[in-house]
C-alpha cells in the first residue's frame, strides 16, 4: 500500500490524519467542560472500583459527588499505599483496582535506592498511558497541517523490564518498556529500533545497537527523556561522520521530549538540528500516568488533559507541610499558584500524591507549567528555590554567555562559624563559558530577581552568600547514575536536594 501511494505522490499521512479529526473536536470541549469532564471521570472510576477491597472499605458505591469522595478516602503517599501494591505484585485480584494488575512500572522519579512500583492496569493502559501518546500526535497534527510524520518511521526509546516475581505474564520494569511490550503490533511497522534492542539492559549496549539501527531509516519523529535521546544522536552523529541530523534523517520533523525539563538540552539541540522545519513538543508523562500536552508551539504551558482515567486534585506548596492543608479539584485551583499535585487513577493510585509541583498558566482552558518536586527544592535558609526557578536562572545565564548546560544539581553549604551559607552547584557543560564567575553571577542576580524570598537571604550577603559553582568532569553524571544502576532509561539527576547526600557522592567521583 505504501509503495502504490509513493507512486501516486500521496502523502501516508495526508491519510492517516483524518482519523484524528474527531478527537481534536473532543479536546475543544476542554475549554468549556472541564469540570464536567473531571466528574464523569471520578464517577467512571468509583464505579469500576467500588468492588475492590479498597473501594468496599471507603465506601465507593456511596459517593454521591466530589465532596462525598474526598471525606471517604485519605490523601495518600507511596508508603500508604506499599502494602496493598506488594499483594497486587505477588497475584492478589480486587485489592486497589479490579481483577489482577500484573504491569508494574518502577518509578524513576527519584535517585535513592528505594524503588517505587506503581501499578499500570490495562484499563490505565489504554485510557491514558496511550491515549496520551495519540493525543500527542492529534494536536501535533493540528498545529502543522503540512506534516508527513506518518511517511516515515518513529524513533522512540525505551528501558527494560523484567519478571516481577515470576509470575506468568507479570512485568515490572521502566514504563517505557512495558509500553513497547504492550503496543499494538501495527505500530512496530514504523517504528525504531526494533522491539530487542529497544528493550535491552544495558544502556551503552543500546545506545550504539539503536543508532546502528535506526540511521539508515527514514526517521521523521523521535521520542523520549531529552538527555538519553541526545546521547543517542550523538552516537549517531558519530557513526555518520555528519554534522547535522538534519543530513542523516532530512525528513526529521519533531521531537516529542519529556521526563525532564527541556530548558538545559534546547540549545545543544539547536546546535543539533539547524533545519528551520524541526519542531519540538513537550509532554508530561510519568510512571503513574499521562497527564499534560504542549498544544501551542509558541506557549511552554501545557494542556491538562481532563478526560483520561485519571482525576486530578491539588494542595497550595504554602500549605503542603501542615497537618490539615486544603486540597481543591481542578475547578478550584487559581492561576500563578504552586501547587502539588493528586490524581487518583484507572490503575488504583487513590489519592496519591504524584511529588510534582504546577502551576496553572490559564483556567479555560486549564493549562499549566512543572515547577518542581515537593521533595526537589532548598529550604535549607528559607530561600524556598524551586526547579523552575533554576532552570530559569540557568537559561539566562547560557544566553548571557553563550555557554550551555548538559546536567546539574545543587545542594546547601550549611553556616559556618560566621553564620555565613550559601548554595554549592555542581554543573556539566556542553559550551563551558569565558568566565564561571560571571555565570555565576547572573545565575545568582536572576535567582533574586524571580524568587522574593531568595532575594531577602541574600540580601548584602548577610546570611546566604554568592552561590558557587563546581564544574563537572566529562560524564560525571552519567558515571554517578551508573555506579547506581540508574543509566538510561527515565532516571534522572536529581536538581536540586534540601540535603548533601547526592551533590557529595557526586562530588567525590568529580576527581
Amino acid at each position: 500500500m505504501f509503495h502504490e501511494l509513493k507512486q501516486a505522490n500521496m502523502s501516508v499521512t495526508g491519510i492517516i490524519r483524518n482519523f484524528f479529526v474527531p478527537r481534536q473536536k473532543s479536546i475543544e470541549k476542554y475549554d468549556t467542560q472541564a469540570e464536567a469532564l473531571q466528574m464523569q471521570t471520578l464517577r467512571a472510576l468509583l464505579n469500576k472500583a467500588k468492588n475492590t477491597e479498597w473501594g468496599k472499605n471507603h465506601n465507593f458505591s456511596n459517593i454521591k459527588d466530589y465532596a462525598g469522595f474526598a471525606a471517604s478516602s485519605p490523601v495518600n503517599t507511596y508508603e500508604e499505599l506499599k502494602d496493598y501494591i506488594d499483594r497486587m505484585r505477588q497475584g492478589e485480584r480486587d485489592i486497589l483496582w479490579p481483577g489482577q494488575v500484573r504491569w508494574y512500572a518502577k518509578s524513576s522519579g527519584t535517585t535513592n535506592d528505594k524503588s517505587k512500583f506503581i501499578p499500570v492496569s490495562k484499563d490505565g493502559l489504554r485510557d491514558t498511558h496511550y491515549a496520551g501518546g495519540t493525543d500527542a500526535v492529534t494536536l501535533y497534527l493540528g498545529n502543522n497541517p503540512q506534516s508527513r510524520i506518518f511517511d516515515g518511521r518513529a524513533l522512540i526509546l525505551g528501558g527494560s523490564h523484567a519478571p516481577n516475581y515470576n509470575l506468568p505474564n507479570s512485568l515490572v520494569g521502566d514504563l517505557s518498556a512495558i509500553l513497547i511490550e504492550n503496543i499494538n503490533p501495527m505500530v512496530n511497522m514504523i517504528r525504531v529500533p526494533k522491539k530487542q534492542t529497544a528493550l535491552l539492559s544495558d544502556f551503552e549496549i543500546k545506545r550504539d545497537r539503536i543508532a546502528r539501527e535506526a540511521m539508515n531509516k527514514n526517521v521523521s519523529n523521535i521520542s523520549g527523556v531529552p538527555s538519553w535521546m541526545l546521547s543517542v544522536l550523538t552516537r549517531v552523529m558519530e557513526l555518520s561522520g555528519k554534522t547535522h541530523l538534519e543530513e542523516v534523517w532530512p525528513n526529521l520533523e519533531v521531537f516529542f521530549h519529556g521526563g525532564v525539563a527541556f530548558t538545559p538540552y534546547r540549545e545543544q539541540y539547536k546546535r543539533l538540528i539547524t533545519s528551520p522545519n524541526m519542531h519540538y513538543m513537550e509532554t508530561y508523562n510519568a510512571s503513574e500516568g499521562f497527564f499534560g500536552l504542549q498544544n501551542d508551539p509558541a506557549d511552554p504551558a501545557m494542556l491538562l488533559m481532563i478526560d483520561y482515567g485519571v482525576f486530578y486534585e491539588f494542595i497550595p506548596m504554602d500549605e503542603f507541610d501542615s497537618p490539615n492543608p486544603t486540597v481543591v479539584p481542578l475547578w478550584g485551583v487559581e492561576t500563578g499558584k504552586n501547587y502539588a499535585m493528586m490524581i487518583s487513577t484507572s490503575s488504583g493510585m487513590w489519592r496519591y500524591m504524584i511529588g510534582d509541583t504546577v502551576k496553572f498558566t490559564s483556567t479555560n482552558p486549564y493549562k499549566f507549567i512543572i515547577t518542581g518536586r515537593t521533595k526537589f527544592f532548598i529550604n535549607a535558609f528559607g530561600e524556598e528555590l524551586i526547579v523552575d526557578n533554576a532552570e530559569n536562572g540557568l537559561a539566562r545565564a547560557c544566553k548571557e554567555t553563550g555557554a550551555q548546560v548538559l546536567e546539574y544539581t545543587a545542594a546547601p553549604i550549611f553556616m559556618d562559624a560566621q553564620g555565613k551559607c550559601k548554595h554549592q552547584w555542581v554543573i556539566e557543560f556542553a559550551k563551558e563559558p569565558q568566565s564561571i564567575d560571571e555565570f555565576a553571577k547572573i545565575l545568582d542576580n536572576t535567582l533574586q530577581e524571580i524568587n522574593s524570598d531568595y532575594e531577602a537571604k541574600r540580601y548584602k550577603d548577610i546570611t546566604l552568600q554568592p552561590l558557587e559553582i563546581v564544574v563537572a568532569r566529562k560524564n560525571l553524571f552519567n558515571d554517578w547514575l551508573k555506579a547506581k544502576g540508574k543509566l538510561g532509561g527515565q532516571h534522572k539527576v536529581p536538581r536540586l536536594s534540601n540535603n548533601r547526600v547526592h551533590i557529595e557522592e557526586i562530588l567525590e567521583m568529580n576527581h
